[in-house]
């Protein structure tokens, strides 16, 4: 008695699992012929699953019976299930008619033969247990079901190789429960019935099926997880005001039926509020999806937009560069007297010349440099170089300029600093901009450049007592084509590209760089740090040109 309690604990426990799980996957998407297909294949298991269990409980005069309904139900359950695999994940109807038509053929051929004796003749009692009697018809019907499962499952690892990205996850998840379901009917059900004669592990047969559908409904529903949380509560809070329902009519007096009553409106009025903030809460996250997806695909077209720039810049820049190169090779040629003696008023208005092609040139270079880290072009010659005298010859060729600005620029080495791992060319860049930027922006006062050992690394520091700047331009210095507020309305121009070619020189050394200021008119201070490991440098330089 024990035994059969349990056996119908587990058929009403995978009966009631499948039937939930279809369900869920039905009320999802009631137009997908899918999960049409999903549902019709769940509610015949979830029959074949009850059949199974009362068909080895009964007595003799029915059991013949219900042992041919179980294997008529087994019948579609081997064919809709390939279906459903050839059919999925298309939403409409995707196999061709005429398989289809074979197919149903097949099942209403089959189903019909259950109940012939061509494949059970009858039955018998072997130690107490209903065992059926084989007929002549059942080898072939077991020969069909291992050859269908078989290329069920091979279709699927085939178009689990074939499939990408969230498909293939999905026929994962399908093949996984399909193996499993199928290794365990047919080794401890299928053989042992007919082999051994053993009814043993018949009843557990439809906790193996289970595997099946949890598997299948998972792939269906991973495109739209949040409406089957919807879904699911859905049917517990129908299931929960049935059974209350019925507690209501059951009333064995008027206490019992005031009480239920009261039971039943209270989850009546949950289940309202519950589902109203689930639906709400629902739309509210597709709402985010819709926007999410919106902003990844203007996220991408501004990338595209950024790639067109870059690629016109570049192609700008080197336009521009041949052109001025001729020009500052004309004006030098004049200015040395090679087309004759040039007067004094010509060579002021040629320095001027000289200078203004000088700034463009300095221009187009930034750009050129721009469009090299963005394309990844840009070259870098690491060597082991004394910070101190790059620091040095970059102070001494802007020392002059300083004066002339009423400036003063003091040196402050540290003398333990010996011999780095990085790009001469790339670092002196920064250190002349940095002082430049300073001399340009401070009217008098004095300059401090100091280099010092810290943090594994080293770093240079440039502390000027100029115009200093907010926390908002502390924050954006170094961001592409930024201007400070603090120069708004000043005479000294720029692009706002000088400090973001900095900012990616010293960041591809593994290094990073800063602004800090106590405000406009305080100063400030712009500096950088580079490690002194070779292995962190070169690390860092690959994947900034990778970027």
């Amino acid at each position: 008695m024990l035994i059969s309690n349990v056996n119908l604990f587990f058929s009403l426990l995978a009966s009631s699992v499948m039937i939930f799980i279809a369900a869920l996957v039905f009320f999802n998407d009631r137009k997908s012929v899918t999960n049409i297909i999903f549902f019709m294949h769940s509610l015949v298991i979830a029959a074949w699953s009850i059949i199974n269990y009362f068909s080895l409980t009964v007595n003799l005069d029915w059991s013949l019976f219900l042992i041919r309904s179980v294997i008529c139900l087994a019948v579609p359950h081997v064919f809709l299930f390939l279906i459903f695999v050839l059919n999925f994940p298309s939403r409409k109807l995707s196999i061709g008619k005429r398989l289809l038509c074979l197919l149903s053929f097949l099942i209403v051929l089959m189903m019909g033969l259950s109940f012939s004796r061509f494949v059970f003749k009858g039955i018998s009692l072997i130690n107490g247990e209903v065992v059926p009697i084989i007929g002549t018809l059942m080898p072939t019907f077991g020969v069909v079901f291992v050859l269908t499962s078989l290329f069920t499952i091979g279709l699927v690892i085939e178009k689990y190789f074939y499939s990408k990205g969230l498909v293939k996850r999905q026929w994962l998840a399908v093949g996984l429960g399909l193996l499993i379901a199928y290794f365990l009917l047919i080794s401890l059900v299928f053989v042992q019935v007919v082999v051994f004669k053993n009814t043993f592990f018949v009843p557990y047969s439809p906790l193996f099926i289970i595997l099946i559908f949890v598997g299948a409904a998972y792939a269906i529903l991973k495109h739209n997880l949040l409406n089957v949380k919807l879904i699911a509560t859905e049917i517990f809070s129908a299931i929960l005001l049935i059974v209350s329902l019925v507690q209501v009519f059951f009333a064995n007096n008027i206490t019992s039926l005031i009480i239920n009553l009261a039971v039943f409106l209270a989850i009546l009025v949950f289940d309202i509020l519950l589902i109203l903030s689930m639906t709400k809460e629902v739309e509210v996250r597709e709402e985010l999806g819709k926007l999410a997806h919106s902003l990844e695909k203007a996220n991408l077209r501004l990338q595209e937009i950024d790639k067109q720039k870059t690629d016109f810049l570049s192609i700008a820049s080197h336009q521009l560069r041949t052109p001025l190169s001729i020009a500052k090779g004309y004006i030098e040629l004049i200015e040395d007297g090679a087309y004759g003696k040039v007067p004094a008023k010509v060579t002021k208005v040629l320095d001027d010349m000289d200078e203004s092609n000088e700034h463009l040139v300095k221009l187009v270079d930034e750009f050129l440099d721009i469009t090299r880290i963005e394309q990844g072009r840009t070259k870098f010659n690491f060597d082991y170089r004394d910070i101190n005298k790059l620091c040095e010859g970059v102070i001494k060729e802007l020392k002059g300029r300083a004066h002339d600005h009423g400036l003063k620029v003091i040196w402050k080495p540290n003398k333990k600093l010996g011999k780095i791992h990085l790009d001469e060319e790339k670092v002196r860049h920064v250190v002349f901009n940095f002082i430049d930027n300073a001399i340009k922006y401070s009217e008098k006062g004095i300059i401090t450049v100091s280099s010092e050992k810290e943090d594994k690394g080293f770093t240079v520091r440039v502390k000027d007592q100029g115009v200093g700047f907010g926390k908002e331009d502390q924050a954006n210095f170094f961001q592409k084509f930024y201007r400070g507020k603090n120069v708004l309305g000043s005479n000294v121009t720029g692009t706002g590209l000088g400090l973001y070619v900095c900012r990616k020189f010293i960041e591809s050394h593994g290094g990073h760089v800063w602004a800090r200021s106590e405000g406009l008119g305080k100063g400030g201070e712009f500096g950088f740090w580079i490690p002194l490991t070779k292995k962190t440098a070169e690390k860092a330089n690959k994947t900034v040109n990778k970027q």
